[in-house]
């Protein structure tokens, strides 16, 4: 075995040393924002176009306080719901309940 300088053997020691560096933290996961659960009993009950839209537009206005749906989409989103309310009130529940349906395919809710 040769004899090693102490400059060069410091040397060697760093090297090595930058090589066993910690494992980094992972970062925090991205949230997919906000998530608030609705009130026990703050949908409306009841079966028909009135209540299914009210239990939409509900979840609509959930939706865009916790920042989960844009204001702008769900300005959108409710015009559309508006459309479906009124053609309800005036006893067109088949085609309330499409436009219903409609409304809610067309921004991605079940």
């Amino acid at each position: 075995m040769s004899h090693w300088k102490p400059g060069l053997a410091v040397a060697a020691l760093l090297a090595l040393a930058a090589c066993q560096s910690k494992p980094a933290v992972p970062p925090p996961a991205a949230g997919l924002g906000p998530v608030a659960a609705l009130p026990a009993g703050a949908l409306p009950a009841g079966t028909g176009c009135g209540p299914a839209i009210a239990r939409t537009q509900a979840v609509v206005d959930s939706d865009v306080a916790t920042g989960n749906l844009n204001a702008p989409v769900g300005k959108r989103f409710s015009a559309d719901l508006a459309n479906a309310s009124s053609a309800c009130a005036a006893g067109r529940d088949g085609e309330a309940l499409r436009l219903l349906a409609a409304a809610k395919a067309r921004y991605g809710y079940p």
